[in-house]
């Protein structure tokens, strides 16, 4: 089936209009990115009014249609690639305009004399460069790095870039080769591409931000608002991800923590500064502790850390830094308040005596609940961490 090259470029615009209906219809639903999707549905209705601009660039006189109709294109994939760029918080203002000044400039001076060179040519450069960067904002994009519509956007935009350069480098020494035959091919392979760029690009993109909704979703329901840690759910199934995926017979420890007095705390200064002081403990155990170390707020004044690779000695250094940072540090920190608050902890290890997640947790309490009949604000050892690992 053949098609000319008008009716690829009708077709080509009524998909870019339609990407920018649905891409403007999805601000609605994405707060977050709404910006992002507003610019970029901005792109494609000024992709599409330039390739209609396209169609009839012939009907006005000398390069005028060319040039305008060749602007408004290049404004378009600037506009794409802006929207790109904000969703990892960059910008392209200034370069944008002076590439769009030098395009004018070009078509000014020399639209006039070469007007076929230009578009066929020179006209291609502001695209491809337009297009790698938006590849390059993609591929460098690492909020999104791991999703797989990412990539798909990163190979479509790349593709768009290299046939573009191809065209304003090699094209005109084939032209010259072998004649104009060579440039009424390439313009039919350009704009069965462009057909393809202006379906896969805008759904791509409009995927990948759904990906992220949703993984900010799925994220929110497994934090804490408050302290932004992990809550109770995500700490039992990360918890026993790490156990089922942990090398054999590889040390790992648990932490129980229990605020001293907590309830005394609320009463006495409100639960404003229960709250801070909740936030201040969650501070200082996320500084202790390292990047792996599953760390959860689950329940009231009750918090519990799983640190894999961690034995007994060198997670009970873990907890007793965090005992003492948080003992200093509350009472300089809430509002000036001279507030006195400390920590309870039970420390266990997964072995023998404890060989689920279960078993882990429940040792670990039994010793936090031991620690604060001895007064508190200490740490105490549940039998299985009595091994010679600690010692």
């Amino acid at each position: 089936m053949h098609f000319d090259l008008l009716t690829l470029y009708f077709l080509i615009i009524g998909t870019l209009f339609a990407s920018s209906g649905m891409t403007l219809w999805e601000h609605r639903t994405h707060s977050r990115r709404s910006k992002e999707l507003k610019i970029l549905a901005a792109g494609y209705a000024t992709l599409a009014i330039g390739c209609a601009a396209a169609t009839v660039r012939t009907k006005l006189p000398g390069a005028t249609g060319s040039a305008v109709s060749n602007l408004v294109i290049v404004t378009g994939y600037l506009l794409l690639l802006q929207g790109v760029a904000s969703l990892s918080g960059r910008r392209y203002r200034n370069s944008s305009i002076a590439l769009l000044i030098l395009l004018a400039l070009t078509w000014a001076v020399a639209g006039a004399h070469w007007m076929n060179s230009v578009w066929y040519y020179a006209s291609a450069i502001p695209i491809a460069l337009a297009s790698g960067a938006t590849s390059f904002e993609l591929f460098r994009c690492h909020a999104m790095k791991h999703m797989q519509s990412r990539r798909i956007a990163v190979w479509v935009t790349g593709i768009h870039t290299i046939l573009y350069a191809a065209r304003a480098s090699i094209l005109p020494w084939l032209a010259a080769r072998y004649g104009q035959d060579v440039v009424s091919i390439a313009s039919n392979i350009t704009m069965y591409e462009g057909v393809l760029y202006s379906v896969v690009l805008p759904m791509t993109l409009l995927r990948l931000i759904r990906e992220e909704t949703h993984e900010e979703l799925v994220r929110d329901s497994q934090t804490d608002y408050l302290t932004r840690l992990g809550n109770r759910r995500w700490f039992f199934e990360e918890s026993a991800r790490v156990i089922r995926d942990a090398e054999p017979r590889g040390p790992i420890s648990l932490l129980a923590f229990d605020l001293d007095l907590f309830k005394t705390i609320n009463d006495r200064y409100g639960h404003k500064t229960g709250d801070e002081v909740l936030k201040a403990f969650s501070d200082i155990a996320r500084s202790v502790m390292d990047s792996d170390a599953i760390l959860a707020r689950i329940g009231g004044e009750e918090f519990a850390a799983l640190l894999p690779r961690h034995n007994g000695l060198r997670a009970k250094e873990v907890g007793e830094t965090v005992a003492r940072r948080f003992a200093e540090t509350i009472p300089h920190r809430i509002d000036g308040l001279a507030i006195q608050a400390t920590v309870s902890i039970g420390l266990a290890q997964f072995g023998a005596e404890a060989s689920t997640l279960a078993d882990l947790l429940a040792a670990a309490d039994a010793a936090l609940y031991n620690a604060k009949s001895l007064g508190g604000n200490q740490l105490v050892l549940a039998p299985t961490a009595s091994h010679p690992a600690l010692a």
